[in-house]
């Protein structure tokens, strides 16, 4: 045992050590941008409204055009429980610095946001979402409607609710993998859904592997 964990910390140690260095060139591995991905959503709306199908295929469609070789086609919809809130995810892009995926539900959620190792960008595709963030004076939630984008910063924390029908393309940019820790307890600690995990995780790693397999970190 005592073996194991000398080679567990040496692993996170030096998996820590190369974020540390990498960290100042993160900007130069991304292939998304913010903006980009919200006039995407904007025009998207704009284009079909409540339509929300429609919505997700003008995306994806037009994301296949610019990252033709970074762009998941297949609309795999799987369930997520993160941090008390359920939904379910249709993975577009995962690699070790960036995500994209549409996460939402059509009756409605809340739960915890985590505190991640990324900046997380929700573009509110329908419905609406709130978040809070306790501080002096804040009795009122932030409230993001269709068309808008909460930016969740990486290491802030808030709660969250999607009300009723809401759903969202959401793109995380920074490091991926720790987050993937918030994404997977709630399944050891709450749900024991297992098969979902092993489909999250195959789906998760086959985008992330054929990405790395075209120098996509």
């Amino acid at each position: 045992m005592a073996r194991l964990l000398l080679f567990l910390g040496a692993i996170l140690g030096l998996l820590t050590s190369a974020m540390y260095m990498v960290e100042p060139y993160l900007e130069q591995l991304y292939i998304f941008t913010p903006r980009e991905l919200a006039q995407l959503s904007s025009d998207a709306i704009s284009a079909h409204g409540n339509d929300t199908a429609a919505v997700v295929s003008y995306i994806v469609d037009n994301l296949a055009k610019k990252h033709p070789d970074h762009v998941n086609l297949e609309e795999e919809w799987i369930f997520n429980n993160a941090g008390g809130a359920m939904g379910a995810m249709y993975i577009i892009h995962a690699s070790i610095t960036e995500y994209l995926i549409v996460f939402g539900t059509a009756i409605g959620t809340e739960g915890h946001t985590g505190r991640h190792t990324a900046d997380d960008y929700f573009h509110i595709l329908k419905g609406e979402q709130l978040a809070y963030a306790p501080g002096k004076g804040v009795y009122a939630p932030e409230v993001y409607p269709q068309g808008s984008v909460h930016h969740l910063r990486r290491g802030d924390v808030k709660q969250y609710k999607m009300d009723k029908d809401c759903f969202a393309l959401e793109y995380a940019r920074g490091w991926i993998p720790p987050m993937l820790f918030f994404g997977y307890a709630d399944t050891f600690f709450s749900t024991l859904d297992f098969p979902t995990l092993w489909r999250t995780t195959v789906v998760t790693g086959r985008e992330m592997i054929g990405n790395l397999l075209q120098g996509k970190v």
